[in-house]
């Protein structure tokens, strides 16, 4: 059969019936013990007497709003049909204005910057260090937040993520104090943390406790729901309910998925009642990370003989399964290749420096058994290089002014894609560090998207 002549729903179920563990979103892991509602084409409606209306909840969707702000203790709750992305374009569109000013961190993902692209905002930069051994960007530091806002005073919130997609949690507590101190909110992509208040070892920063105004989360990043489901969590006062609830009608479908509605239900009625399978979680994990200290090349961030302490991280969620190559004489991307051709392990993101694992809660032991078996095997027969392999720190593009050549300023964004966080914006200048950086991604195999 050709490439243009296969059927999608043939070449799913193709797959969903191979041997091919899913180290990768979504978080459901096509683990049907998590999935116990089959959701079939005759549960698609519209909105029909008796089943509510999204954009104006009263009834049985309210129900599920209601479920929603008691198992993320929120003040507000809502079901995101579009994803995280529909939630950040209305939470940044709810604070400014067009031609206002808003903080973000530079390792944001591109939803962010086009929020501030449709609401014609001036963006300054936060910018996260980086793990001098991995490359990960780290923790946002809390001093530069605070002195970008005393720099910039006209400044509307401060935007930013955590954890990262590499698992990276900052400081939320001290970082929403010192931007509630400045009397304006803190926006939290919390895309890959929608888990972190029930999986005791990942809860250190989770955003809701520790005083962020708006938290967007992916449920179908890291829990048992369908691809394309999140949550938009408010409380406090800078963020009105009536207002955020008029911006999220702009941005999202005006005929959501009764399909993806109901499986996000489910995945809140699981919440409620998943203590116990967290604590089996948290027990992989942990059993995880033991079988990792045998590893003499390889290295997995936070799991094995690596710790905390060695990283300039506030927090780490360690369900993010970071395998670090940079002292081998293979890439992330190689290891990605090794893994997905011998073991039939798919992960979710390779990159020169590293790869990703994503797990959560509906893994499996034998899914665990299989990557420690895999990753231990394969350190075996690598080298060991003393010297890392090289690989040059993230650019930061300066922004074009009048005395620029406007054949070296972008017109679009650039960005490696996972994890789809630009390189660079328009307006900003294509200098020759940044060159290289995007050619030495493309060598390496990484995906780079303009």
């Amino acid at each position: 059969m050709s490439e243009n002549s296969k059927i999608l729903i043939e070449e799913l179920e193709n797959y969903a019936q191979s041997d091919m563990y899913p180290f990768h979103m979504p978080g459901h892991k096509r683990n049907m013990q998590f999935l116990p509602y089959k959701l079939p084409f005759n549960i698609d409606i519209t909105e029909i007497y008796g089943f509510d209306d999204l954009h104006d909840a009263h009834g049985i969707l309210k129900n599920s709003h209601e479920k929603a702000k008691k198992v993320f203790r929120s003040q507000y709750s809502y079901m995101l049909v579009g994803g995280s992305t529909c939630g950040i374009l209305a939470a940044v569109s709810c604070v400014a204005n067009s031609g206002d000013e808003i903080i973000i961190a530079r390792n944001c993902h591109k939803s962010v910057y086009n929020a501030c692209m449709l609401n014609n905002l001036h963006i300054h930069f936060v910018y996260p260090k980086q793990d001098n051994d991995s490359g990960v960007c780290m923790s946002v530091d809390t001093e530069s937040v605070e002195s970008m806002i005393e720099k910039y005073p006209l400044s509307k919130a401060v935007v930013i993520t955590s954890p990262t997609y590499e698992g990276v949690i900052s400081d939320i507590k001290n970082i929403s104090e010192i931007v509630h101190r400045y009397n304006i909110p803190l926006i939290v992509d919390n895309a890959h943390g929608a888990h972190q208040r029930f999986c005791r070892l990942s809860r250190k920063g989770e955003p809701i406790e520790n005083g962020a105004d708006v938290v967007i989360s992916s449920l179908h990043k890291t829990l048992p729901a369908l691809t394309q489901t999140a949550v938009a969590n408010l409380q406090g006062d800078f963020v009105k309910q009536e207002v955020f609830e008029q911006k999220l009608s702009i941005f999202e479908t005006s005929s959501p998925s009764y399909v993806l509605m109901s499986s996000m239900d489910v995945c809140f009625d699981f919440l409620t009642h998943s203590e116990k399978a967290f604590d089996e979680y948290s027990l992989r994990l942990e059993s995880f990370s033991q079988k990792m200290k045998s590893l003499e090349k390889l290295k997995v961030l936070c799991h094995g003989e690596d710790s905390i302490e060695n990283h300039g991280f506030f927090g780490f969620d360690i369900g993010k399964i970071v395998i670090v190559t940079t002292h081998t004489n293979i890439s992330g991307i190689k290891l990605t290749e090794i893994l997905r051709e011998r073991y039939h392990i798919e992960l979710e993101m390779a990159y020169p420096t590293y790869a990703v694992a994503m797990t959560s809660v509906c893994d499996s032991d034998e899914g665990f058994d299989r990557l420690a078996y895999a990753l231990t095997e394969i350190d075996k027969k690598l080298e060991y290089k003393n010297a890392p392999l090289y690989f040059p720190d993230i650019p930061k593009p300066e922004k074009a002014d009048i005395n620029t050549d406007k054949d070296t300023v972008s017109d679009r964004y650039i960005y490696a894609y996972p994890p789809g966080v630009p390189i660079v914006i328009p307006g900003e200048v294509m200098d020759k560090e940044t060159k290289n950086y995007i050619e030495k991604l493309k060598k390496a195999g990484v995906k780079v998207l303009q």
